[in-house]
């Protein structure tokens, strides 16, 4: 899954696919390095991030969105928590909702199932207080998977991230790393973003222009570990790093 932000102020690559002609381009590439899904996003969400209106996201995303759609055969998930800008999308031709806050949003639920459309439910909370770290966060999934299935949305289409960066410290974000594969419990296709995160920083002390080494680490490590999409900046490089993880984890 590549990334396109087209946002003034995401962490890694803020202001550089505002244009509706960059962040098109932008996506044909990486889809040219070996992308197989698109993640078209129109809020940051960096710590200390400025949060934007639901009217604000649709006119940053939905240009994008009709003009990178018919240009890529792959594809395209639209990165949002409210359920206004998850329907103008589904609209537009998007396939894939990819939320951050689990279908907290009244409506999204319903406009994913009416939609048919595959959702990413992320974990998150505000705050960083566990009782148990990866206990939590099965709980956490197998209430949101009940809560989607209540709304009709079919079990199939729902793909679970553990929220690396979101609600935890960067301990815990290595921890969650470290025991991916109890996930795999859940019977979802499990998806890791990781690409540049400050955790990655806090271990090998550099700052965010310096973290692709780490970045295919993560990569390498949550692939083995079960991963079955990772989000990621660095697509041509990511792209090797997974086909070499499948080569020696895969048969065929």
């Amino acid at each position: 899954m590549g990334i396109l932000n087209v946002t003034p102020d995401s962490f890694s690559d803020g202001g550089r696919y505002e244009t509706v002609e960059a962040a098109k381009a932008r996506a044909i590439e990486m889809v040219a390095q070996g992308a197989d899904i698109i993640d078209i996003g129109g809020e940051s969400t960096r710590p200390g991030h400025t949060p934007v209106d639901a009217a604000e996201e649709m006119r940053r995303v939905l240009p994008v969105l009709e003009a990178v759609i018919p240009a890529v055969p792959v594809p395209v998930s639209v990165d949002t928590s409210k359920a206004a800008v998850a329907r103008a999308a589904l609209a537009a031709g998007a396939h894939i909702v990819n939320d951050q806050w689990a279908l907290r949003d009244e409506g999204m639920a319903e406009a994913v199932a009416a939609a048919g459309a595959p959702v990413v439910l992320m974990h998150n909370q505000k705050g960083t207080a566990y009782r148990d770290l990866m206990a939590d966060i099965i709980a956490y999934f197998n209430e949101r998977i009940a809560f989607a299935a209540s709304a009709g949305i079919l079990r199939e289409r729902i793909i679970i991230d553990p929220g690396i960066g979101f609600g935890k410290t960067p301990e815990q974000n290595l921890e969650v790393m470290r025991r991916l594969e109890e996930l795999n419990a859940l019977g979802c296709p499990i998806l890791i973003g990781t690409s540049r995160k400050s955790f990655i920083g806090y271990a090998l002390d550099l700052p965010v222009s310096e973290r692709m080494e780490g970045t295919a680490a993560t990569v390498a490590v949550g692939i083995m570990k079960g991963a079955d999409i990772v989000r990621v900046h660095d697509v041509k490089e990511m792209v090797r790093v997974a086909r070499m993880t499948d080569a020696l984890k895969r048969k065929g």
